[in-house]
């Protein structure tokens, strides 16, 4: 492909140097650089790709993508001067793999909680109905039913359109992707055409990132602005955000609720450990699913899919089957002792809705046991936070690691443990070992008490001082109460 076709749609403030050269590759990374490669330097978090323009032409690149072209500039190389590299790139790449989200419908879901929950369901869902799907989640990528490792929530630019490329190229109708804050940002998502966008919410999360709550929001709503007209853009309005999303948005703007009027409506009729009911429209079905943010959630996967022109009928038949996703408030069970509750809330909010929820569900007299830590080189201001709620919600709590990476455990401890009221504290442990304090939370269990592990979810690793090692809530807590049944 030439370098005038990959560059078409971006704004180019000049071309220089070598004319129109063949290129055979996109890249970024200059280590991968090899002989007619287009090189895109892009100012990262940690380095800038424009550092790197003399390695890449070093290892053959035919033409650079950059926003300061070097005084020494060769001109055996193709130039080309943008005012955003990172846009450049998506857009480029998009470009070079055959604008593979122009030939299938994407639906892109963002919010703080629920978007891995909602997108995944999409995916099954649409599965179900006979279609080929593709899938981008923080759990895993499919092709169809061909699984992908995930290594973040959103893709860079090239690898993202060279599995959109996979999925056109295998027949797939539709893809579900989670569009993260910092895929928004970073302009990940350049050059993608979406069919339909799906917020969940904004709560309190990535301002390690961002800084403030309001460049966190303006990142979310700048997914929605990208949005072609012909697209829709569905908002939970329970959430005070939703309808900020879709101002000034060009696409067709539906809402939902679980609490007030909106174009889709749901409400829980009952629920206990085995599920819920759920009234969708004047529709009552069983769910697999407890709590009133997974009811959100079900909500939103029923509208986005009416709005891709499924029959509610057969998309209510289908959500009565689906089952909960890896990780998200995931019930481990071993014999006849404690329930053990396995759950990703990583943010105040999460955890105040998952607590919640197994409060409103728990017999009197049956006590909600809490292990939970905090990520390391992350937003520090919301773990004392998450104690407080921890704390607050149950009768015991152990704070342990989470994700320490470069940081002290201890540290992140004590940060957590300032957010707990003096009263409070008798119910609160600190046991630095996630597994120790798993196996604590068991032995304090009684027989008819709920255990929740909140934080990793599905991960199965830990990370310390960069190093990740297998660690698995679910074997861990499982491992803890057969050894306590045996026992």
């Amino acid at each position: 492909m030439r370098i005038a076709e990959l560059i078409r749609n971006i704004e180019v403030l000049s071309v220089s140097g070598r004319d129109n050269p063949e290129v055979l590759s996109v890249e970024f990374d200059s280590r991968k650089v090899t002989a007619g490669s287009l090189f895109v330097a892009v100012a990262g978090t940690r380095s800038d790709g424009h550092d790197f323009i003399n390695a890449a032409i070093g290892s053959g690149a035919a033409a650079v993508i950059c926003e300061k072209i070097p005084p020494d500039a060769s001109g055996n190389i193709c130039w080309i001067k943008v005012a955003d590299s990172a846009r450049a790139l998506g857009i480029a790449a998009s470009a070079f793999f055959g604008d593979p989200s122009h030939n299938l419908r994407l639906v892109g879901v963002t919010g703080t909680n629920g978007k891995t929950t909602i997108a995944t369901l999409l995916y099954r869902m649409f599965t179900k109905l006979g279609y080929k799907c593709g899938l981008f989640s923080t759990v895993c990528n499919y092709v169809n039913e061909r699984e992908l490792p995930a290594t973040h929530t959103t893709p860079d630019p090239v690898g993202l359109n060279r599995t959109l490329a996979e999925m056109v190229n295998e027949g797939c109708d539709f893809a579900f992707m989670e569009v993260s804050s910092h895929a928004v940002d970073q302009q990940r998502i350049a050059g993608l055409k979406f069919a339909g966008g799906i917020f969940t919410n904004l709560t309190h999360d990535h301002l390690d990132y961002h800084k403030t709550f309001a460049n966190y929001l303006i990142a979310k709503k700048k997914f929605f602005d990208s949005l072609p007209a012909d697209a829709f853009a569905l908002t939970n309005i329970d959430d005070r955000n939703g309808r900020i999303m879709t101002q000034n948005c060009r696409a067709k703007c539906y809402t939902f609720s679980v609490r007030g009027m909106a174009d889709y409506r749901c409400g829980i009729i009952e629920q206990d450990f085995g599920g819920m009911a759920l009234n969708i429209g004047g529709e009552e079905i069983w769910t697999k699913f407890i709590g009133e943010f997974n009811a959100s959630n079900l909500l939103a996967v029923c509208a986005a899919s009416e709005l891709l022109d499924a029959s509610r009928k057969e998309v209510l038949t289908i959500l009565s089957d689906l089952n909960p996703v890896a990780g998200r408030l995931e019930s481990v069970v071993s014999g006849n002792g404690p329930t053990g509750i396995v759950d990703y809330a990583h943010t105040p909010d999460a955890l105040l809705n998952v607590i919640g929820t197994l409060n409103k569900i728990r017999k009197e007299g049956r006590k909600l046991i809490t292990v939970v830590g905090a990520g390391g080189d992350r937003d520090r201001t919301k773990r004392p936070e998450m104690a407080e709620i921890s704390a607050k919600g149950s009768s015991k709590v152990i704070l342990t690691s989470d994700n320490p990476r470069t940081e002290d455990p201890d540290k992140i401890l004590d940060d957590m443990e300032s957010g707990i009221p003096h009263e409070l504290k008798p119910n609160v442990l600190r046991i630095r070992d996630r597994r120790e304090a798993i196996r604590a939370a068991v032995m304090l269990a009684g027989k008819n008490d709920v255990i929740l592990v909140a934080g990793k979810g599905h991960e199965t690793y830990q990370e310390i001082n960069g190093v990740r090692s297998h660690f698995d809530d679910r074997e861990e807590l499982l491992a803890a109460l057969k050894t306590r049944q045996e026992g």
